[in-house]
């Protein structure tokens, strides 16, 4: 599986999309930063957010390169906005849906566009070795750096609760908006998982695109039962973000 916050594709399409056309091959796709549809906001600024380079069309022109997959969107922002998983056909696939961990759907701020409401994305499948759950999530961001708040806190405290409810080995991943020292990365840790980003010495998770300082953003983290094989940071320059690359049972 490969779990990469996209950036909306403001890195440049044609980049973008060899990476997917090039892994055909990957079972699963996590992605955050998705845009499927939003074009009436193109070169409009929100609460000091300047939309002109964004790709409108991203989670169908994604879907067209990976056509032995099926995608699923779910949305954060309006209708519009937020997650996707694109997963192979051939997987049998039971369950796809998503919760609400900070607010819910009706939030939407759009003089305020940090506060809006996230959920998690979830697909549950079989596989030889059993049932298996991978979660998608994009964590808060409000502009002010990735350190500890009450509202990444509630956050997280939401997610673990979900988390209680899966009775089979599970994988969260995504674009988590936190430093490796939070309490509110830390909260996953607590509840019994491998932090496989901190497991595998992993140095930065963002690409030379990211000006800023701190370069830990993303984080796969694995419960007991999933035997890990391979987990490793791809070094394709596609985004602000860099691909977190997972091979498992």
């Amino acid at each position: 599986m490969i779990s990469l916050n996209t950036w909306g594709g403001v890195a440049g399409r044609e980049g973008l999309l060899d990476f997917f056309r090039a892994r055909d091959d990957v079972d699963v796709f996590c992605l955050q930063e998705i845009w499927n549809g939003g074009e009436h906001i193109r070169g409009t600024t929100l609460a000091g957010v300047r939309y002109d380079k964004f790709l409108s069309d991203l989670y169908p022109a994604i879907g067209t390169m990976l056509e032995n997959h099926l995608g699923y969107f779910r949305p954060h922002y309006h209708d519009w906005y937020g997650l996707a998983m694109f997963i192979k056909k051939n997987i049998v696939l039971r369950e796809e849906g998503e919760t609400w961990v900070w607010k819910t759907r009706a939030d939407i701020y759009d003089d305020e566009v940090a506060n809006h409401a996230h959920n998690i994305q979830y697909a549950t499948f079989e596989t030889k070795k059993g049932t298996r759950t991978i979660i998608n999530f994009h964590g808060l961001w409000n502009g002010q750096g990735k350190f500890d708040t009450e509202e990444r806190l509630t956050q997280s405290k939401n997610i673990v609760e979900f988390l209680k409810t899966i009775a089979h080995p599970y994988i969260l991943c995504g674009d988590f908006n936190l430093l490796p020292d939070t309490e509110s990365l830390k909260m996953f840790e607590a509840a019994g998982m491998r932090n496989l980003v901190k497991e595998f010495g992993v140095t930065s998770t963002r690409s030379s695109f990211y000006k800023k300082p701190h370069r830990f953003a993303d984080y796969t983290l694995a419960s007991d039962g999933v035997t890990v094989h391979d987990f490793k940071i791809l070094p394709d320059e596609i985004s602000d973000h860099l691909a977190m690359y997972l091979e498992f049972e």
